[in-house]
């Protein structure tokens, strides 16, 4: 018997904020409330297995596809591809905010 798909869904979106890892927690868990049910049938496939993966090989995976790399397993790389660019696509606004660098703070 076949999932129900909004159950599919809904169990896939719990799982993505529920990592383990809290980077992937927030990479994961934005990507699967916005973007998961537009995916096509093969992207949720891929993003099924990607669920099996461990979370210091995704995160190292994801950031070398926001580098311009390409990382991780070729039968995944779609999705990856699709998870990386919602990521950083949604933090390069404000990149200041998102890096480890000393921000300067100005009097008016």
């Amino acid at each position: 018997m076949m999932e129900d798909p909004e159950i599919r869904l809904k169990r896939l979106r719990m799982r993505s904020w529920r990592r383990g890892m809290k980077e992937m927690d927030l990479i994961l868990g934005p990507f699967a409330d916005t973007q998961l049910a537009q995916l096509s049938e093969p992207l949720i496939a891929q993003y099924e297995q990607v669920m099996g993966e461990n979370d210091q090989d995704l995160y190292l995976w994801v950031t070398a596809r926001a580098r311009g790399e390409s990382a991780g397993p070729a039968e995944i790389a779609g999705v990856l591809d699709v998870i990386a660019d919602h990521a950083f696509g949604r933090l390069a606004g404000n990149p200041a905010e998102f890096t480890n660098r000393p921000q300067i703070i100005r009097p008016d």
